[in-house]
């Protein structure tokens, strides 16, 4: 019985140890997200109490683009959604395609060194994709631009008079897509290359190409993975300021659909970068109130996000 004791006290103290370290774990996991939790709650009545006088300022604040606060906000939240929405039309394609290239195709010495860059792309500074997109891409797209309302004309996004510079909300979009490009590619990449091997080697073996097992075995298992991924882009897009600040010329207020002329119509974020005045405190109003709407339309979009997660994961299951 007593050469048994050393070895029962020794598992006793692991296992107070191990319990420590959980409880550890436990709490800072718990207080990691309870300051993520405080610190929005925190942005949110500081945008609450600071352009809550913004929703009745004088008019001189809106006018000439609109007659009220509620038209003002409206036609920059058109331009916010217009833009993210070309950007998530141009990369997700792109990052769902290079993301199961990385995962499923490319042999490793590829797949790794490519995957590599495109998570570099996500240290560039947006200021960066901003003079990139507004010196060198605006100037290389207007041919394209040009040839896209000459064939596509009669289409009303492509109608009107195109930018002679080519700094349009088209060539925004396109800036955004390649900033929201490595996030979603990366997390693509990861539920891609996490379905059960299992399941694809079963549809493999039942006669599946190697599109239907992606198909059937690996997309229904990625696609909670894919949303995630694709509304961390949507925030990325809705929210980039400086890029879009850059690359589009005159943008102002307005709701138009055509986005390859010179009236472009201007994102919140944008619109706060353009036209912040240090001394004004009725514009800084105006200004934190659109930001207020800014943060209650993208909450309400990742709201919306975790909703159709939660629903797609209970009808998988």
């Amino acid at each position: 019985m007593t050469t048994h004791e050393p070895t029962t006290d020794a598992s006793l103290s692991s296992a107070r140890r191990s319990d420590r370290g959980d409880r550890i774990f436990s709490g800072l996991a718990r207080a990691a997200g309870l300051t993520i939790l405080v610190s929005l709650a925190a942005v949110f009545v500081f945008l609450l109490l600071q352009g809550l006088d913004g929703f009745h300022a004088d008019r001189q604040y809106y006018e000439p683009s609109a007659s009220g606060f509620l038209g003002y906000v409206l036609k920059l939240l058109f331009g916010t959604a217009l833009a993210a929405v070309i950007a998530m039309v141009i990369a997700v394609p792109f990052a769902v395609g290079v993301a199961l290239f990385l995962s499923h195709y490319a042999p490793r010495r590829l797949a790794t060194p490519i995957a590599y860059v495109i998570d570099l792309l996500a240290a560039v500074p947006s200021v960066v994709f901003g003079l990139w997109g507004a010196r060198t891409l605006a100037g290389l797209s207007q041919p394209f631009q040009a040839w896209l309302n000459h064939h596509l004309g009669w289409l009303p996004f492509f109608s009107g008079e195109v930018s002679a510079t080519g700094r349009t909300i088209l060539v925004a979009g396109v800036v955004l897509a390649i900033m929201v490009l490595p996030i979603t590619t990366a997390i693509c990449r990861e539920v891609f290359a996490r379905t059960p091997r299992l399941n694809e080697e079963a549809a493999l073996a039942l006669g599946a190409t190697r599109w239907e097992t992606i198909r059937y075995a690996v997309f229904p298992h990625a696609r909670s993975g894919m949303i995630a991924g694709m509304m961390l882009g949507l925030g990325r897009a809705l929210g980039e300021t400086m890029a879009v600040t850059m690359v589009l010329s005159a943008g102002g207020p307005l709701m138009t659909w055509q986005i390859i002329t010179s009236n472009n119509p201007a994102t919140i974020a944008s619109n706060i970068a353009a036209r912040f005045n240090g001394e004004d405190v009725g514009i800084q109003s105006v200004l934190l109130a659109t930001g207020l709407i800014l943060f209650v339309f993208t909450f309400a979009v990742n709201f919306l996000a975790r909703w159709a997660i939660a629903r797609g994961e209970r009808k998988f299951a």
